[in-house]
């Protein structure tokens, strides 16, 4: 039995105030078929355990699952907390559910939006890439 060759780690959860965690928990099954080791931080986490879990994960990306519109805020504290630990340029962030889109990802500096959890497999792969491109150059 061989070890699988894990692509990468992902750190993963529900943002503040969101309590449902049946999306996140789809998207985390989703990307460890895919090969990702996923840390999964459950649901209602705060933005600074997100950056935590980053710095002692040494994770490169973020997947936030936010469903409900009054904690869609809280991005902005998670893409600070990463400026102030001089980590925004080394650290993706993917987000997707109901209370997101595109137009989030624009108005938050947000790296992704997924779709579903398929379409979070293609843009954390996505991601990844240019992470790796940006760091040879």
């Amino acid at each position: 039995m061989h070890e699988e060759k894990v692509v990468g780690t992902i750190i993963l959860g529900s943002l503040k105030g969101n309590a449902q965690g049946l999306g996140k928990d789809i998207v985390a099954a989703t990307l460890r078929a895919a090969g990702f080791r996923v840390v999964d931080l459950g649901v209602d986490v705060s933005p600074e355990r997100f950056v935590d879990a980053v710095v002692q994960e040494k994770a490169k990306i973020i997947g936030i699952s936010i469903s409900v519109n009054e904690t869609v805020p809280f991005l902005r504290d998670v893409v600070n907390n990463l400026k102030q630990r001089k980590l925004r340029n080394k650290v993706r962030i993917v987000v997707g559910g109901q209370a997101v889109s595109e137009q989030t990802c624009k108005k938050y500096e947000v790296d992704a939006y997924a779709r579903d959890a398929e379409d979070c497999v293609k843009k954390v792969r996505h991601l990844l890439k240019l992470q790796e491109t940006k760091q040879k150059t």
